[in-house]
């Protein structure tokens, strides 16, 4: 495997040679600093540790500090493990967009946009029980009948209802690194990634 960490910058569509116009997600993937290196004799597997974004050292906890000094490096923000790296790095080294190559199929790890409490319409796309009638009135977007009669007696688990939407991780797998923009730190990802701009995400093949 081999990954790193990034933060989305927003969308914009390129066409390729053919005169195709794709729609991209603007990636600032990097540099990340090698904060840490596991291994199997000393942690009982193989890993690297990245870290992205930097800290001030005032906001930093003691502890935080002096791990980041091993490394030679300012506190940072962000610090995300990747197992069994294929690229070998020694500690305290940096990691570029120079790992992917345009043309490749990666993984993007974000969070999702949190949209709070939302019924079952938004939440599950539900149509609602029906039009409105005499004595009956704002039940366009109710959820309908819940549980059951007097057999069960209760909402049995899993029920679709309304309750907190978003803020979830997802992985988009199978986009394709559209353009690498080296000198930036840019990598243009085909289609859309989960987040909002601004929002932490992982590359990783």
């Amino acid at each position: 495997m081999k990954g790193i960490i990034g933060k989305k910058i927003g969308m914009t569509s390129i066409f390729d040679p053919t005169g195709k116009q794709i729609a991209c997600t603007i990636i600032e993937a990097g540099p990340c600093v090698v904060t840490q290196v596991k291994t199997t004799a000393n942690d009982g597997y193989d890993a690297l540790q990245l870290s992205f974004g930097d800290k001030k050292e005032k906001h930093s906890t003691k502890s935080e500090v002096n791990h980041f000094a091993k490394a030679q490096t300012a506190p940072k923000r962000f610090s995300k493990e990747f197992r069994n790296f294929s690229i070998e790095k020694n500690i305290g080294e940096t990691i570029t967009t120079d790992i992917f190559a345009e043309g490749e199929k990666v993984e993007v790890v974000g969070t999702t946009k949190g949209k709070g409490f939302q019924g079952v319409v938004k939440r599950h796309g539900f149509a609602g029980v029906g039009q409105q009638s005499h004595g009956q009135h704002d039940r366009q977007r109710a959820p309908g009948s819940l549980g059951n009669s007097s057999d069960a007696s209760r909402v049995m688990k899993g029920v679709r209802m309304a309750g907190r939407m978003g803020t979830d991780r997802v992985k988009m797998k199978g986009l394709k690194i559209v353009k690498v923009f080296a000198e930036k730190n840019y990598i243009l990802v085909s289609g859309s990634v989960p987040g909002h701009i601004g929002s932490i995400v992982l590359i990783q093949k």
